[in-house]
């Protein structure tokens, strides 16, 4: 398996921290791979060592998750799992469930470790977690910690910094956006006459007063209007929102019930047969809409979502990117045949994005993916070294404050570049007929492609064994990112040298037989080109069928 570059940088940054300080936190949203790079960096840093080291989650699921994905990235490294169902430290990387080890008696079995990573790090604050750090570095006082998370600043309001002294990389959803593997949003702030009120509501050390929102939001008069702002913008649309209180968003929920818009309603009194059957009407599109009260905010995705309300302020950035998050997935077109999606609508009836600046405006500051050391500036609240892109310290929640009118201005519409994913791809890509409509890429045990047909862009991916897949449908900067992704994943850096190797090399006759005769007239054409041609002259009636397919499937729905 391959990180992306973007991943690469990461995982050197962190590395680096990691050197220089003991301890560092790595912040990464949905969709940056955390997982693989939180592997990269373990991985590498015991490369060529006997040192032992430790994954913490705090769920069976990313246990497995993140057992099974380092094993993708690393392997030759022998790893173990220590969690409820079975207790081994055999392994030179142990994947540890934070609610097992945390127990007295496992700890006391707990080995002499060297790195002790955490996932979804913003949990560290919790005593479980600290029992385990104290006790890894009570046997092992040069214990390197090393955190990852898509959420640092907690709903309760404590910090880091008792952990992490500093961040090491901080990639944004911008950044993701660019590249193609989030689609971007398009907010819309609108004012139903309540944002002067909102923005008067107490702010306590948690969030604001919900209970002051709602007697603001949870009006008739404004809840129909927050319905027919949504019918005009995306009444079409998958759409998650989000309110203050349980009676709020019962009260949104029947709003669109009256103009015939199924909708369900998720909250944390529910039971959870009640909450799986309201997520169940909305996955099997029983239901357009689902209101809820602090429920999916984060560990929860749908990805056919591509509309966010926001009914509520938030006073933590990371909530409100939380919120939209939900909407930026990209469609798997495999897995939701038929579905269309290119952006998010976002519609904002509170005074977050206006507070915090909207997501658009997170450009890189430095205006560029550098290699080498993130560029890093001082919190004046904590100390801790931060990335200097950063806008809110990851460690203690400090906000810098905008200075420039520009940046106070106001976005609804969203533009973003394109980064030419091709050129920054560990594969070489072949524009296959010279006219920039169908592009491959090979390997030696993967391929894949992406081409234009009827104002779309279409992923498709194959390899030995492999089946031929679907992988993306719609803006090019998605296709390009799902392709280079299929391959990433197939594939290994000694395949990525194959595709440099082969560049200024000369097609051979045996490759010439399997090619139109005209090509044998194209004295420029190389091996690994005509590999490129020839993989797809292989392969092109399953691409066909695939996108033939799914054009027909979208015409049906």
């Amino acid at each position: 398996m391959i990180l992306r570059p973007r991943q690469k940088m990461f995982v050197k940054r962190c590395l680096s921290a990691l050197e220089k300080h003991d301890n560092t936190l790595g912040v990464a949203p949905t969709g940056a791979g955390k997982t693989i790079m939180l592997s990269g960096v373990a991985g590498r840093w015991i490369q060529g060592t006997q040192a032992k080291v430790c994954v913490l989650a705090h769920r069976d699921e990313l246990t497995e998750q993140n057992a099974s994905k380092f094993k993708r990235v690393n392997p030759n490294i022998e790893t173990s799992v220590f969690d409820a169902k079975g207790k081994s430290w055999k392994g030179q990387t142990t994947f540890a469930m934070v609610q097992t080890l945390s127990r007295e008696s496992n700890l006391a079995q707990m080995p002499t470790l060297d790195l002790l990573v955490i996932d979804e790090a913003h949990h560290v604050a919790a005593p479980s977690y600290r029992a385990i750090i104290e006790q890894a570095q009570k046997l092992n006082p040069s214990l390197k910690l090393f955190g990852v998370t898509a959420t640092p600043n907690r709903g309760d309001g404590k910090g880091l910094r008792p952990v992490f002294s500093n961040v090491a990389d901080q990639i944004s959803l911008a950044e993701l956006i660019q590249s193609g593997h989030l689609v971007p949003p398009r907010t819309f702030v609108v004012d139903v006459g309540t944002q002067l009120a909102l923005s008067e509501v107490k702010c306590s050390a948690d969030d604001f007063d919900m209970h002051e929102v709602d007697a603001i939001m949870n009006r008739k008069v404004i809840t129909e209007a927050v319905v027919k702002h949504w019918q005009t913008h995306a009444g079409k649309r998958k759409t998650v929102v989000f309110c203050s209180t349980v009676d709020h968003a019962n009260n949104v929920a029947n709003a669109f019930r009256q103009v015939d818009v199924n909708s369900v309603v998720v909250h944390g009194a529910l039971t959870k047969a009640e909450r799986e059957s309201a997520l169940a009407q909305f996955a099997t599109g029983q239901a357009q809409v689902i209101v809820n009260v602090a429920v999916l905010t984060e560990g929860w995705d749908h990805p056919p979502v591509d509309c966010v309300v926001l009914l509520r302020p938030s006073s933590y950035k990371s909530t409100l990117i939380q919120m939209i998050g939900r909407g930026l997935r990209t469609i798997d077109p495999e897995e939701y045949p038929g579905v269309s999606k290119t952006d998010c609508i976002v519609l904002d009836f509170g005074t977050s994005t206006l507070m915090h600046g909207s997501l658009e405006q997170e450009a890189l500051l430095d205006g560029h993916q550098g290699s080498g050391k993130a560029p890093t500036k001082t919190c004046p609240d904590c100390d801790a070294e931060v990335p200097l892109s950063s806008m809110e310290c990851a460690l203690c929640g400090h906000v810098w404050e905008r200075t420039t009118d520009s940046e106070k201005t106001e976005l609804t519409e969203f533009v973003m570049s394109e980064v030419d994913l091709l050129k920054r791809s560990s594969f070489r890509w072949s524009d296959l007929f010279g006219d920039d409509t169908a592009l491959m890429a090979t390997g030696f045990s993967a391929w894949a492609g992406v081409f234009y047909l009827n104002g779309q862009w279409f992923a498709v991916g194959g390899g030995k064994g492999l089946g031929t897949h679907l992988l993306s449908i719609g803006e090019r900067s998605l296709g390009i990112a799902a392709a280079d992704d299929w391959l990433n994943e197939h594939e290994n850096e000694a395949a990525a040298r194959k595709s440099r190797t082969w560049l200024s090399q000369s097609v051979t006759q045996q490759q010439l037989k399997y090619l139109p005769a005209g090509y044998q007239q194209d004295f420029g054409l190389t091996r690994y080109q005509a590999s490129c041609l020839i993989t797809f002259r292989f392969n092109k009636r399953a691409i066909q069928t695939r996108i033939f397919a799914a054009v027909k499937t979208q015409e049906a729905a």
